[in-house]
């Protein structure tokens, strides 16, 4: 087929008259009708007919498939059938996330003859850096952004299982900012910060004498939530006792306020979130079997730092921005390589804090290794395993374990298995420090 072969022209005008961005291919990934919102989307560009969709979507010199992305295009050639993806585009404001949905259009003869792709920026992430929004672009943040993508609009449970730190508030928030309620009120209950007599009253309210103290009505956090998410943090800390009365919410949609006789309607959708193994607490007996399984209608993984090193470096621009927004911090070639090594087990929090903590240390522009707590910089001098590793030493390395070490310098020989007047000699021809 050539690039002159044009679809229909029915179909074309009625590409143009769809708000949302769309382009149709022939079988070589070659643009052959652009509508009006995608010309819009790439404005700036040259003219795309003609053009390879990957050459102007990802700047690649090659199908995605082959540049180590799922490519629709290749996906749908071999199904025969319509085919869903999330990819990283190209775009006059940077890279951002589009969902991207590839129909094949077929001839009179049965045959594929072009493919429409249809495509819906994902607002709430971003492949850079930025002062809202999820941000990453590693394997592990797109599978989990996939994973977003396909349940966001629809209304069912949502369970967010990850480390403490690793910011499952910030995901559910986006999945309440993509889904049909995002008008509405979310509601954010921690779970493991409620006292067990409290609970049933927070979360459903309470009506006047109910109680001792209960001197007036109060509309609980499920009231608050009406129309909207109501996200419950650490889910595994609820009572026992009271877990049965959020099993009935869940499945019959109804809640009682204590003290009340009738029932109330909840138009409300749930979204949880646990560090715990709650697989683990159904078998000791500590959580409700059917409750775990109303809960985890959909499972999402939110990853660890450590899984997403990719994305430090991004998240470190988009955190100095946050946490020092007048100041216009970067961090030293050291210092990023510290962060980089550094395990980081209280997550994304925990940078945010070492990044606050070393914005407030540090009096000029570039964050050093000298602004940094001990233990960002202890894997960069654990004792040298050889002679060689022992000659290789870098300054990088030898500095942060001088600014680290709190005994004598005889004890800092001894643990980077230097002599002492080796040790004096290598720190005098260090190179000064701001």
């Amino acid at each position: 087929m050539s690039v002159s072969a044009h679809p229909l022209a029915e179909l074309v005008s009625l590409l143009e008259a769809t708000p949302e961005p769309q382009v149709i291919f022939d079988q070589y990934y070659r643009i052959l009708v652009a509508n009006a919102a995608y010309r819009e989307q790439i404005k700036g560009s040259d003219s795309v007919i003609g053009r390879r969709c990957y050459e102007v979507s990802h700047h690649y010199s090659e199908p995605c498939d082959q540049a180590g992305e799922s490519c629709p295009l290749a996906r749908s050639r071999e199904s025969g059938k319509r085919e869903r993806v999330l990819h990283l585009h190209h775009t006059p404001r940077g890279e951002e996330y589009v969902n991207i949905e590839l129909t094949p259009i077929r001839d009179a003869t049965g045959e594929i003859a072009y493919f429409l792709e249809k495509m819906e920026p994902l607002q709430v992430a971003r492949g850079l850096s930025g002062s809202t929004g999820l941000i990453g672009r590693s394997a592990a943040f797109q599978r989990m952004l996939e994973l977003m993508n396909r349940v966001a609009k629809s209304e069912a449970s949502v369970l967010l299982e990850g480390e403490s730190g690793t910011g499952k508030e910030l995901v559910a928030n986006a999945l309440h900012a993509g889904s049909r309620r995002a008008s509405a009120p979310f509601i954010a209950v921690d779970c493991s910060g409620i006292p067990e007599t409290l609970f049933e009253s927070e979360l459903f309210g309470h009506e006047r004498g109910a109680f001792t103290g209960a001197v007036s009505r109060k509309s609980g956090l499920v009231e608050a939530a009406s129309g909207g998410t109501l996200f419950l943090d650490e889910v595994g800390d609820i009572p026992l006792t009271l877990q049965v009365k959020l099993l009935r919410l869940l499945e019959t949609g109804t809640y009682r306020s204590v003290g009340a006789t009738d029932l109330r309607q909840a138009d409300i959708r749930v979204i949880s979130a646990t560090h715990r193994k709650l697989r683990d607490m159904v078998a000791a007996g500590s959580f409700r079997a059917d409750l775990f399984y109303r809960l985890n209608t959909f499972p999402i993984g939110v990853p660890a730092l450590r899984e997403r090193v990719d994305d430090i470096p991004l998240l470190i621009e988009s955190l100095l921005a946050r946490v020092a927004p007048h100041k216009h911090l970067s961090l030293a070639p050291d210092a990023l390589q510290s962060l980089l090594r550094y395990s980081c087990p209280g997550n994304v929090r925990e940078l945010r804090n070492l990044l606050e903590r070393a914005s407030l240390m540090c009096d000029h522009d570039v964050i050093g290794i000298a602004h940094l707590p001990a233990e960002v910089l202890a894997p960069l001098f654990s004792p040298p395993a050889s002679p060689a590793e022992m000659e290789s030493l870098d300054d990088a390395r030898l500095r942060a374990a001088v600014l680290a070490h709190r005994g004598s310098r005889r004890s800092l020989a001894l643990k980077l298995g230097l002599s002492e007047r080796t040790l004096y000699r290598r720190i005098r021809r260090l190179p000064d420090q701001e």
